[in-house]
């Protein structure tokens, strides 16, 4: 992000930058002059400043006010607070709280009220069952015309049912042992690895030499163990953007809350900006792609294995003129105080 400015030229960018996040107001010469550390006079700062205007990091909204950040300025920015960034103590209070919690998606829903406190603007935690889930245990119940009900619970405490058609009737005994032999050797196990297990053993034609194992292989091939769960979103804190100058009006502010409101369109959102491969810190300034509302916003957010295998990701909404070091803290301590909490 650093590539085609000097260093002179990034710290007057992050001077300016640093005040219209802290005034709102256009950034003249003077001012950067006054607070930078290196002597500089008002006509060196506005060369510099110049030439960033040029480069497409500063804007002039009027002939005779000073210069105002574009998204490209804060994306600079902030991608110099993330390589500044240090891991912050965990804070135990916080860690009490969360560990409080009944269930695993309960600890992701505190969480979002956590980013909202810390950070100010809109927290978002989202729970993304995913194959990283962990058995707890299954339970299989025999109904009329072959039919089976199959009940997966998971360590996370969510409960997937599903009734499956078997080609051939199964007595209610033979289903206790299929589930005691799920339950005995599969409990605690990944989804995925279960899953994997299973097909290894077909390739090995080991099903085909125990009844037992055919029959859970029909189960399996039915989605026994290959349901997907919907994710669950929790959003806290719109009401904050009520308390900024977000420059729109209020008719974009209507639609801006009424995106808010749509789940869907959250998850679209941290799967269109977060990359669900990376497990560090992520950012992305300015969000029009996603909706014209949310164009001067911006969302930084991380990926983490929260308890129970749930995969969580932790973002903060906000303005681009946000407070970058304090939410950039609090969304890599939030991660940090969940991967803490026992699986």
């Amino acid at each position: 992000m650093t590539e085609g400015l000097s260093r002179r030229s990034s710290e007057v960018l992050h001077a300016i930058v640093q005040t219209y996040v802290e005034t709102g107001e256009p950034v003249a010469s003077r001012t950067i002059a006054r607070r930078h550390k290196e002597p500089l006079s008002p006509a060196t700062i506005r060369n510099i400043m110049s030439d960033l205007a040029e480069m497409g990091y500063l804007e002039q909204p009027h002939t005779s006010a000073g210069r105002v950040p574009t998204a490209k300025a804060f994306a600079h920015y902030a991608a110099a607070v993330a390589a500044g960034l240090r891991e912050v103590a965990a804070n135990e209070r916080l860690r009490e709280e969360l560990a409080r919690m009944g269930s695993p998606d309960e600890c992701v829903h505190q969480a979002s009220h956590l980013l909202t406190s810390l950070t100010r603007n809109v927290g978002i935690a989202a729970a993304i069952p995913a194959s990283a889930q962990q058995l707890d245990q299954i339970d299989l119940i025999r109904l009329p015309d072959r039919r089976i009900l199959m009940i997966v619970v998971t360590r996370d405490g969510l409960v997937h049912n599903q009734v499956a058609q078997l080609p051939e009737p199964v007595t209610q005994d033979d289903l206790q042992s299929i589930r005691n032999f799920v339950n005995q050797h599969f409990s605690g196990w990944r989804m995925r690895d279960i899953r994997a297990e299973l097909d290894r053993m077909v390739r090995e034609e080991r099903a085909a030499y125990d009844l037992l194992l055919g029959r859970l292989q029909l189960l399996h091939a039915q989605g026994l163990l290959s349901f997907e769960l919907p994710p669950r979103v929790y959003l806290e804190g719109a009401s904050n953007l009520l308390g900024l100058d977000l420059h729109i009006t209020r008719e974009r502010l209507r639609e801006l809350f009424h995106a808010l409101e749509e789940k869907q369109r959250l998850i679209e959102l941290l799967d269109q900006y977060l990359d669900g491969s990376e497990s560090g810190l992520q950012f992305r300034i300015g969000l029009g792609e996603a909706h014209p509302a949310l164009r001067g916003f911006a969302l930084i957010g991380i990926r983490v294995e929260g308890p129970g295998g749930l995969e969580t990701r932790l973002a903060v909404l906000g303005p681009m003129r946000m407070h970058y070091p304090r939410v950039m803290s609090a969304v890599v301590q939030l991660r940090s105080l969940l991967k803490s909490l026992p699986q």
